[in-house]
């Protein structure tokens, strides 16, 4: 939008509008309407001129709609918190709050071996690290999803049955001669052919699922051991800034993971914004199904 929605803002103003509504009011009063309403406008331009292009107001609109894009954000990550957790099963529930407990343990350890009072140094697991291992923890949760999601997906679904389907129509296929001088076999042939081709499709499609099931149960299992590893590393090494650099690295390491799932968005039912990082370590137990 550039200049027009700071144009816009700025002439929405409820002190702008209640300006302009009085200079109106005055200039019908004097009786000269014709001379005083060319003047509010001209002095409603400049108002509106100035105030759109300078800098501190500008910055001010953007933060503000920043912030709204963040609470809009939340609230999505948040809904798509409860619904991971209302439809995962117990067992990968309590799977999740195992491993959450060992991130918690971490924590704590990380507490622990802050630098004594007035020491330099970094915070451990504070601010950025408690958010690093807040993502590990959503990562991880997610990709629970993803696998129970492509689970009811590979279910319902019958590799055999598909290629039953593409062999019946192959057959069905070959037994119409192609004569392009007969519509009516030349049609069936186009039906029989793009029937076949949907199947096709659909067999490619189910194989690359399993595929990418296989792929999320190893990055569930490869996750799963990083932080427990991570855990076991903060009571050997004792040394924070060692282990938060660990922490973040472990984090960093997880972009391509996070890319594989933007990818299974079809069986998920993720959208845009449910990748911003509700707060997990400091929530209290999730509630398993019975």
């Amino acid at each position: 939008m550039g200049l027009g929605k700071y144009l816009k803002r700025a002439f929405l103003n409820h002190w702008n509008l209640l300006a302009v509504g009085a200079g109106a009011v005055f200039a019908i009063l004097t009786g000269h309407p014709d001379v005083v309403l060319p003047v509010v406008a001209a002095v409603e331009i400049a108002y509106l001129g100035l105030l759109s292009t300078n800098p501190r107001f500008q910055k001010a609109i953007d933060a503000e709609e920043a912030k709204a894009r963040r609470a809009t954000v939340a609230v999505t990550s948040e809904e798509a918190l409860s619904k991971i957790t209302a439809a995962l099963p117990p067992a990968s529930l309590a799977r999740y709050e195992a491993l959450r407990a060992r991130a918690q343990e971490l924590r704590q350890i990380g507490r622990d071996l802050r630098r004594p009072a007035g020491g330099s140094g970094r915070m451990p697991f504070e601010s950025l690290q408690l958010k690093s291992l807040d993502r590990l923890l959503w990562i991880f949760l997610r990709l629970l999803y993803t696998e129970w999601s492509l689970s009811r997906f590979l279910d319902r679904t019958s590799v055999s049955a598909i290629r039953g389907d593409i062999e019946r129509l192959e057959r069905q296929l070959a037994a119409i001669p192609d004569d392009p001088t007969n519509p009516r076999r030349a049609k069936a042939r186009e039906t029989i052919q793009d029937n076949l081709d949907t199947s096709r499709s659909r067999l490619t499609n189910l194989q690359k699922a399993q595929e990418n099931y296989e792929l999320v149960q190893l990055e569930i299992d490869r996750l799963e051991n990083k932080i427990r590893s991570l855990s076991e590393m903060a009571v050997n090494r004792q040394e924070p800034e060692f282990i938060s650099d660990q922490v973040d690295a472990v984090a960093t390491s997880m972009l391509e993971t996070e890319r594989t799932m933007d990818e299974l968005r079809f069986a998920t039912g993720f959208v845009e914004g449910d990748e911003t990082v509700p707060e997990l370590l400091n929530r209290s137990t999730v509630e398993t199904r019975g």
